[in-house]
């Protein structure tokens, strides 16, 4: 397929995600009024998109906490900037198996729970957006296996579709495209789906350019979607997925640092990543122009 760039960009900031980098960086947010914060910021700097997750505001450690949610949702509705918000529905597949010659039970660190429960906060936030992570791969740590078999996805997603939550195809392999594919064939997701293409994700799709350029030639034509890479490499892929006709995610969730040495904030990712879009010669879309383009309603969480 032959490269056309992109010329209308949404920038996506991941704002905290659910890995250990909570005692890696002061920046990374905790607290639902400190990951509020850090989304408005990021809005301000140019963001259209917030991904969320929520953490424990003590330890900072990952968590499904309905009213860590809620109030995270509250906060970013409330402020005086507009952002669509984008909450996560990872969290409750997760598998940790014990050693090599005693894999069951699961150990420490197992979570896993029902379609209903992983879609709860959703259910009651009602952001625009939330994630759906389309297949089961092994996720950095040894033992740890990332969850989702096709009667989750399937349920999952038919929640999603009926509460008017556009699901954010999380695809982190070719055969999570292929699978997501599969999902709008048998009318559990709409035709004209949102995927973020995850690179460099131990151990999913590599980062090289080839890895690159075959998870974007299988994404279909009327699909919109955004990449990001981690690390040094995700503002590299800011470029990249605007050269290829994509959109683009950045955050403290994949990526810590704003230079050698400098532990970045989230506005400070938004801003670099606006200057290489605009530098480019495209242009940065916001809050108004997305909802319009992925068909989305902002709406209110469920009244209490």
């Amino acid at each position: 397929m032959p490269l056309q760039m992109n010329q209308e960009v949404f920038i996506t900031c991941a704002v905290t995600g659910s890995g250990s980098t909570q005692d890696r960086s002061p920046h990374v947010p905790r607290s639902p009024k400190q990951i509020a914060d850090s989304a408005i910021a990021a809005a301000k700097a140019g963001a259209a998109v917030v991904h969320c997750h929520v953490r424990d505001p003590e330890t900072g450690a990952p968590s499904r906490d309905l009213a860590l949610y809620r109030e995270v949702t509250d906060r970013i509705r409330e402020a005086e900037v507009d952002v669509v918000l984008n909450l996560t529905a990872g969290m409750g597949g997760d598998i940790v198996f014990g050693g090599v010659e005693a894999p069951l039970p699961p150990v420490a660190g197992t979570d896993m729970v029902g379609a209903s429960e992983r879609m709860a906060h959703v259910a009651d936030c009602l952001p625009e957006i939330c994630t759906l992570d389309c297949g089961t791969m092994n996720f950095a740590e040894a033992d740890y296996v990332m969850t989702n078999t096709p009667g989750m996805l399937q349920a999952m997603g038919r929640m999603m579709t009926e509460l008017g939550v556009k699901p954010e195809i999380e695809a982190f392999d070719t055969g999570h495209l292929w699978y997501a594919k599969q999902l709008v064939a048998d009318g559990i997701l709409e035709p004209d789906a949102l995927v973020q293409l995850c690179m460099g994700v131990p151990w999913g799709a590599p980062n090289d350019m080839n890895t690159f350029l075959a998870m974007v030639n299988n994404v279909p034509e009327s699909w919109t979607w955004s990449a990001f890479s981690l690390g040094r490499d995700q503002m590299a892929y800011v470029a990249a997925a605007v050269l290829a006709g994509g959109n683009v995610r950045v955050g403290l969730e994949d990526n810590l640092w704003l230079g050698k040495g400098v532990l970045a904030e989230n506005y400070q990712l938004v801003e670099r990543a606006v200057t290489i879009i605009e530098t480019m010669g495209a242009r940065v879309i916001g809050p108004e122009a997305v909802r319009e383009k992925l068909r989305l309603t902002k709406r209110a969480p469920v009244a209490r």
